[in-house]
């Protein structure tokens, strides 16, 4: 029993011990984007990986025209503005006053969530409320607008084994004299993944204590 134990105190500590690599999170997109995480063609398409309020947003601006390129950041091949309408303008956008969440659903299946970390940028019009990652607020929280980027970060969050969800609460005013809203967002995240040999000494530790504990009962029971 004593030996049994401790094999399996050696194989908890040398999985301590063993390194571990920096996996970057696959399943977190920027706003506007597709499966490769590349800006999507086109105005009034539906973003393919954020939501808003658990329904659709839209991928509806265009560069020179009103409000992207003229009040909001011009969009690029990296990201592009998400909206509560197929078409943002000061028109004809019929975003009413009040606050919108945009949310994105990534996964850390086979990561470690104590070591996930992410960052990235935003712009709002008219400015977000807060971030949230499952429901708790980023220390990083909150304000920005929509002619300049704002950072974030997710300090201080707790992370999830599965299925883990970003949000950004925007509030929109100023409507009765035209006011389109808006969304955009860049970001990504790494996160730990053990190095083979760390589930290999795993595998060998158990087999070593189980081999240990059927060889004493055959003593034993001899």
């Amino acid at each position: 029993m004593f030996k049994s134990t401790v094999l399996a105190i050696a194989t908890f500590a040398a999985m301590a011990a063993a390194p571990v690599s920096a996996a970057t999170i696959t399943t977190l997109f920027n706003t506007g984007t597709d499966a490769s995480n590349t800006s999507v063609a086109g105005i009034g398409a539906v973003d393919q990986h954020w939501t808003l309020a658990g329904g659709t947003a839209y991928v509806s601006g265009q560069n020179g025209v009103f409000p992207v390129g003229t009040n909001w950041l011009a969009e690029d091949a990296v990201s592009r503005w998400i909206t509560p309408a197929p078409l943002a303008g000061a028109t004809l956008d019929p975003t009413v006053d009040g606050t919108y969440t945009y949310s994105l659903a990534f996964s850390l299946a086979g990561l470690s969530p104590g070591s996930a970390f992410l960052s990235g940028r935003y712009a709002a019009d008219n400015e977000v409320l807060f971030i949230t990652l499952n429901g708790t607020a980023l220390a990083t929280n909150g304000g920005g607008g929509f002619a300049a980027w704002t950072a974030f970060d997710s300090t201080g969050a707790s992370f999830l084994a599965g299925l883990n969800t970003l949000s950004f609460t925007v509030s929109n005013f100023g409507q009765a004299s035209g006011n389109p809203s808006g969304l955009r967002v860049e970001v990504g995240g790494t996160a730990a993944v053990p190095e083979p040999q760390t589930w290999a000494m795993l595998v060998l530790g158990f087999g070593l204590v189980g081999f240990a504990a059927r060889r004493r009962t055959v003593v034993v029971a001899a």
